[in-house]
């Protein structure tokens, strides 16, 4: 059973979601607060579509009360939560027609998603936003979740239901390509990639 609170008095992701499978929904709310912007910036990050991440993070939390009788409190909400937000993702692409996805993919390799240049720090930052989008879907995945949203190993793993060892195998190749398309896009200094998640800029 979930702990009802942490160590700060904060009534737990998972005490909350129990909450909601019993039918009292008006929980779903505070769920709503702590992850809609972890939410927007994962989908936003893989899409590369801000209008499409809003639509997609009201998507995720419509499923999470059609389905919340199928929550299981013996695991972390978290994880939960970004299964389903993974599963609205791919639905998303498999709406696309053949040709919108071209296109999509053709605006994505030759700009910086629009909705990141208009905040970004700088150049630097737009176009490591650019080589994130021309990263492969699912290295794309491992370096949001680890970097952005700051997902530990061992969460990732279980949300992908691979061992941690394979984590950390496919992190380091994922955060190599990207270095590799960066340095590419940008001729400057290299950076460090002999942790788990790289270090590069951040938006």
């Amino acid at each position: 059973m979930p702990r009802f609170s942490n160590n700060d008095g904060i009534v737990t992701d998972e005490t909350l979601m129990d909450a909601v499978r019993q039918g009292d929904v008006s929980k779903l709310g505070v769920l709503f607060e702590r992850y809609h912007r972890p939410l927007f910036d994962f989908l936003a990050r893989m899409t590369g579509n801000a209008a499409a991440a809003e639509d997609l993070v009201q998507d995720v939390f419509v499923r999470v009360l059609k389905y919340r009788a199928t929550w299981r409190d013996e695991g972390r909400f978290e994880t939960w939560l970004y299964r389903i937000a993974r599963n609205v993702r791919a639905d998303y692409f498999k709406s696309r027609t053949a040709d919108a996805a071209i296109d999509e993919a053709e605006e994505h390799a030759s700009h910086a998603p629009l909705a990141f240049e208009t905040i970004a720090r700088d150049r630097e930052v737009a176009r490591l936003q650019r080589a994130l989008m021309l990263l492969r879907e699912d290295k794309r995945e491992l370096i949001v979740l680890a970097r952005y949203r700051g997902m530990k190993l061992e969460a990732i793993a279980d949300l992908l239901g691979v061992e941690v060892g394979t984590v950390k195998v496919r992190m380091h190749r994922a955060v190599k390509e990207l270095r590799d398309i960066f340095l590419r896009l940008n001729e400057g200094p290299t950076w460090n990639t002999t942790d788990s998640v790289g270090s590069f800029p951040t938006a």
